[in-house]
């Protein structure tokens, strides 16, 4: 299996051998620098080979074939493997760092474990994703999903089945995430529009977990929305300033997929409007942001996850520890300003 995808300004190869090993190098050819794959591509082979000049590669990233250079030239093949990228795999999902100074993976989602683990994302399958373009900063994105105090306004199917002010935000931990979770109403199994669900309880849930979503902002661009029967993803890509892409994906038990009845409509019609009523909202703030008339307000009580969230970026461009647990403490959110 080999997939070119996008991570951050630039595009990563990802090349699984018959090893089983999933590695990550550089969607370059060591040869002139042609992509090996255009981004979003896919291709099942036992060589990585470049269209351009058909250099080839093992899927270890060693370069094997390279065509017009005799037995005598002093070309060795040997020092021109496929660039490596530091990859960890953690749940099921991939962490790539191209640029190999982004710390340890273990110290970023410390805290993490506990939150995710229950549900086994790895053992989960995909069975439906959205892709959305959003004109609005991603920030924007990411402070609308820490926070639920415009669920009143905008979001009349998610508060029929969620009870939008029954939840709390988790205390700050050493990780370099934020989060918190909301009960369901009475009657709802799920989050759909009508609170039922075409699929089947996770598996080894408690009776907590099997009544509550948690959301999860792991920073920067990935969102986890924990569901008693289904998972969700955000991943976003900035496309510039004022332009987001993002990725939701849905994700199932396997026992629940192979029942005849399984149709995964209903996570995802719902989650599509939820989605669709977010963006609107954020393309408006973003407009208003942009126009040079906006002055921040202060945060709301309701609002903690968005001080937690900005707060961490901007300790990320002053290039100090990300982990909320080193913003200022919150004692008086109505008197802070977002930034």
């Amino acid at each position: 299996m080999q997939r070119a995808d996008r991570v951050g300004d630039t595009t990563v190869l990802l090349a699984r051998g018959e090893d089983l090993v999933l590695r990550a190098f550089a969607n370059v050819c060591r040869h002139r620098g042609h992509e090996i794959l255009p981004c979003g591509g896919e291709k099942t082979a036992r060589a990585i080979t470049c269209p351009y000049h058909l250099w080839s590669y093992r899927l270890d990233g060693d370069l094997f074939s390279a065509a017009g250079y005799d037995e005598e030239s002093s070309f060795d093949k040997s020092e021109f493997p496929l660039r490596a990228l530091p990859l960890r795999e953690w749940h099921g999902w991939i962490f790539l760092d191209p640029s190999g100074n982004a710390g340890s993976l273990d110290e970023h989602l410390e805290g993490l474990e506990e939150r995710v683990g229950p549900y086994s994302p790895e053992t989960l399958v995909v069975r439906g994703s959205h892709e959305y373009v959003i004109e609005s900063n991603w920030k924007i994105i990411v402070e609308n999903y820490q926070e639920c105090y415009h669920c009143p306004a905008i979001h009349p199917e998610l508060c029929a089945v969620s009870v939008h002010e029954g939840g709390e935000n988790w205390e700050p931990s050493r990780g370099a995430w934020v989060g918190g979770w909301q009960e369901l109403q009475a009657h709802a199994a799920t989050m759909s529009l009508d609170g039922h669900s075409d699929s089947l309880p996770i598996s080894g849930l408690s009776d907590v977990e099997l009544r509550r979503v948690d959301y999860i902002g792991v920073f920067p661009n990935l969102l986890i929305s924990l569901h008693p029967d289904y998972v969700m993803t955000h991943r976003m890509i900035p496309l510039s300033a004022g332009r987001t892409w993002v990725e939701c994906s849905w994700m199932f038990p396997v026992h629940a997929t192979e029942q005849p009845t399984f149709d995964p409509a209903f996570a995802m019609d719902f989650w599509d409007i939820t989605n669709r009523e977010d963006w609107a909202a954020c393309e408006s703030v973003y407009r208003g942001l942009d126009s040079g008339f906006a002055e921040a307000g202060p945060l709301s009580p309701a609002e903690e996850a968005v001080y937690q969230f900005v707060t961490m970026v901007a300790r990320g461009y002053s290039g100090l520890p990300i982990s909320p647990l080193h913003n200022p403490p919150s004692t008086h959110p109505s008197e802070r300003v977002t930034t």
